[in-house]
């Protein structure tokens, strides 16, 4: 995760192979993660999960997502159980220690999740505004530190697929841990709130 500490952002596009434009039988989710020069430096995939599950539960389905460098090994990891209310994912260093958690609240018009720590403190909030659905400000009581945000992918790719691109901005003097934490936010809002459902 070292590469993370000179950044202030990074950019996630979610790629999809013909076969799944083609047939839209959804298969398991994978992203491209670069700096903001658009520079690759992870890779993310979700491993394991039923077939089965990912047909009928579709963006419900459990999950457990690995980012993983160039040379293949696990930098974070993420993990959401089966749930169709307050989604919540557990993010991992690639020692298992965990970074935090991000858990959906109920609210009736606004997105908002949580943002706990190891401890399962609240440090921080994601907040979606009513007006602007596809962006999710990084706050806590009296801050904004940034914002996670879904990307226009253009009209033939928005039109035929559900493959995403996100940015998320966070401030550049963060630990790596907490970039990391972010990071692994950006997966748990694309399967809640962007997902194919149809």
């Amino acid at each position: 995760m070292e590469q993370l500490k000179s950044l202030s952002g990074l950019i996630v596009h979610q790629q999809k192979e013909w076969g799944e434009i083609v047939t839209g039988f959804e298969t398991k989710n994978k992203y491209a993660v670069c700096d903001e020069s658009g520079q690759q430096l992870y890779f993310a995939v979700e491993k394991k999960g039923s077939l089965l599950l990912r047909w009928f539960l579709k963006a419900s389905r459990p999950f457990y997502l690995e980012v993983l460098n160039e040379q293949g090994e696990m930098i974070i990891n993420v993990t959401r159980p089966f749930r169709f209310f307050f989604h919540r994912a557990t993010v991992r260093d690639s020692a298992g220690n965990v970074l935090g958690v991000i858990e959906k609240k109920f609210s009736l018009v606004r997105r908002k999740y949580s943002v706990l720590d190891q401890n399962e403190r609240e440090i921080y909030q994601l907040y979606g505004p009513m007006l602007k659905p596809w962006t999710f400000i990084i706050r806590d009581d009296n801050n904004e530190y940034g914002k996670i945000t879904k990307e226009w992918s253009g009209l033939l790719k928005e039109s035929f697929t559900d493959a995403d691109n996100f940015g998320v901005t966070f401030p550049y003097d963060w630990d790596i841990a907490k970039k990391g934490l972010f990071l692994g936010a950006v997966f748990l809002i694309d399967f809640v709130h962007f997902e194919n459902n149809e």
